[in-house]
């Protein structure tokens, strides 16, 4: 997703990482901004193809990429592997986990360091998924019966739920990562 970075009011990447990325790039092109920024949105891969060099390579197309378009920043909102086995453990305390090696824990955050990112901050409201109760049911396959935080397979954090309100509200984080892009 290509933005424009830098300017005032956006001197720091937005605490709502990605949902915020995507908005500002759809600002931007509605003013007819000029972007010199590049923002991941998602990588995926098929398992089969995981632990293979195949993420890396991505990030380096996506750096090269971003050279190509003469943009001066490439970014992403990474959402951390394996967060979602410790969803009460804050994003923060999460991220700056570190192995033997000083690399970060978390191997999606290991991979982007390794390939030569640097994480800058948490992006503490990433991805917002609100529905009714009925939506998060069918979306989950679970039954949400009281007011609270419930733990969702697979979520970096609970979810809150509010009978009272009917509707479930899932407030991702993510970790804001800086790549070089190549001159």
């Amino acid at each position: 997703m290509p933005f424009t970075f830098g300017i005032v009011g956006r001197e720091k990447l937005p605490d709502a990482g990605w949902d915020g990325v995507v908005r500002w790039a759809h600002a931007d092109r509605a003013l007819g901004r000029v972007p010199n920024a590049l923002s991941a949105l998602e990588i995926t891969l098929l398992p089969s193809h995981r632990g293979r060099g195949a993420s890396r390579m991505v990030l380096d197309a996506m750096r090269q990429r971003a050279a190509e378009l003469g943009l001066s920043h490439m970014f992403a909102p990474v959402r951390p592997t394996l967060k979602h086995l410790e969803p009460f453990v804050p994003m923060q305390e999460y991220a700056a986990r570190t192995g033997g090696d000083g690399l970060p824990a978390d191997p999606w955050l290991r991979v982007h360091v390794r390939a030569g990112g640097q994480i800058v901050k948490v992006a503490p409201t990433s991805m917002v998924v609100p529905g009714t109760i009925t939506d998060w049911q069918r979306w989950t396959g679970l039954q949400f019966t009281a007011t609270g935080t419930v733990v969702v397979p697979n979520a970096l954090v609970p979810v809150h739920v509010s009978l009272e309100q009917n509707h479930v509200v899932y407030i991702e984080p993510n970790v804001w990562v800086r790549h070089v892009v190549p001159v």
